[in-house]
């Protein structure tokens, strides 16, 4: 990365950042994606299997990434502030802790993953599938999140194509993996659906394997010596990673755990309404792949001007991608509200089904310009390490806005299902508005001096 002086160069440098991570972010669902297709190839049964896992898996995993991806802001200032012994240290101590995370990840849910699923009471094939799938997975886990804090590492550096360029390469691994073991081909044990989280975890290997690398051997990153002083440990350095990161982790963690509770609310409606409902979210999830990227790179560049002290920089780049956000996300709101019908075709071929899925997705148009200010908002107050009060405020938003006035909506007017969104979307655009006020006070008030001062 490099110091900007216009917003035409500060608008290239987010894009420079922002495309290779889109292109992760795209490589990364691929693998959900090649997951649920080919077992659902396989079977139904196994499908619904690798559903229920992955249901679980999700909200936990995107938790215990926003505790490690705090490794990225740190590191990002450290980088401003030309301290490269720093950077190393708070690299190595993000590994340790994902160890760390990873052993108690594994040891909890060897006590608790049967009981969850004997309480959903599943068919016997499915409830056997969900947990030999997330068995196998869990082997994955310790190269996966040692993965998050390298790439966190990588990104702070500004060098986000590494990234790109080593998930690209694990797809064809991964496709090949997922087709040997749920299918049983080359000689590989047929495991159905449970395939799936084998072939998964044996990816995540790889792709430690090939960051390790990079990180050792290739410059800038071996100058950094990440991998010198292991036996260096502080419990001070971990806790200023968990002190951003938990609060990042928990508001990561809340937010998904939200739409898992909507999906169980909407139980008490039709398949129609269920099967739309999902749909709808698919797409949506899908789209909200821009502005979380675009918050990732913002988190980069203004920790990385906050570093360097450079806070007017950091001030516009903050603006500049909740813009960015808002116009993208108008644009391709704009676009799935034209052809929302073809849209919902691709995934149903139930003429009722289409058309509710069309329906739910008038309101994606809305609900994405609030999800992108407040996620990019939110973005940008990590770049200063400003994360407790913004948790916080997601929470309430999330849970006392979002929920409760869905469920009323829902339940206590003629809008039916579709209570949920505009309730999703008020408490979504609540979120963005507390986090855009919480922005312009740290900038007006706490970030105006020579010296920085620390966010509590």
């Amino acid at each position: 990365m490099n110091q900007t002086f216009t917003i035409k160069e500060k608008t290239k440098q987010i894009f420079v950042l922002l495309i290779p991570i889109l292109i992760t972010q795209l490589g990364m669902f691929s693998m959900v994606f090649f997951n649920t297709i080919m077992s659902g190839k396989y079977n139904s049964s196994d499908l619904a299997g690798v559903a229920i896992g992955s249901s679980i898996w999700s909200p936990i995993f995107n938790g215990i990434s926003g505790i490690l991806l705090a490794v990225s802001p740190i590191a990002a200032q450290r980088f401003g502030e030309k301290k490269s012994n720093e950077v190393s240290s708070v690299v190595r101590h993000g590994i340790y802790l994902s160890v760390m995370i990873a052993f108690i990840v594994i040891i909890l849910g060897f006590f608790f993953l049967d009981p969850i699923l004997d309480k959903m009471k599943l068919p016997a094939s499915v409830q056997k599938t969900a947990f030999d799938y997330l068995a196998g997975l869990s082997y994955g886990l310790l190269p996966l999140f040692i993965f998050n804090v390298l790439r966190s590492f990588i990104y702070a550096l500004g060098k986000t194509r590494v990234v790109m360029v080593i998930m690209l390469m694990s797809l064809p691994i991964n496709f090949f993996l997922n087709y040997a073991f749920i299918f049983g081909k080359f000689g590989f044990p047929e495991l159905g659906g449970a395939g799936a989280g084998y072939a998964t975890s044996i990816t995540y290997w790889v792709i430690m394997g090939m960051t390790l690398f990079i990180v050792k051997t290739q410059d800038p990153f071996s100058s950094y010596s990440v991998f010198a002083n292991l036996k260096e440990f502080s419990w001070d350095k971990c806790k200023e990673i968990l002190k951003i990161g938990i609060p990042m982790g928990l508001s990561t963690f809340f937010e998904t755990s939200m739409f898992a509770v909507v999906m169980i609310l909407l139980s008490k409606f039709n398949v129609t309404t269920i099967a739309a409902y999902q749909s709808a979210l698919n797409i949506v999830s899908f789209l909200y792949m821009i502005p979380i990227s675009i918050s990732t790179a913002l988190t980069v560049l203004v920790g990385y001007e906050v570093g360097a002290k450079r806070y007017k920089d950091a001030k516009q780049y903050s603006w500049l991608g909740v813009l960015l956000a808002i116009l993208i996300a108008t644009g391709t709101g704009i676009l799935v509200v034209a052809f929302r019908y073809q849209v919902a075709g691709l995934y149903s071929n139930e003429t009722a089904v289409i058309s509710l899925t069309a329906n739910f997705l008038i309101f994606a148009l809305f609900f994405q310009i609030s999800d992108a200010i407040q996620a990019t908002a939110q973005a940008a107050l990590r770049g200063y390490k400003d994360v407790n009060l913004a948790f916080i405020m997601t929470l309430i938003a999330y849970w006392l806005i979002c929920l409760p006035v869905g469920y009323l909506l829902a339940n206590f007017t003629s809008l039916g299902a579709r209570g949920y969104w505009i309730g999703l979307t008020i408490g979504l655009l609540a979120a963005g508005i507390a986090l855009s006020i919480r922005l312009i006070y740290i900038q007006k008030r706490k970030f105006i001096n020579i010296q920085v001062k620390e966010v509590v």
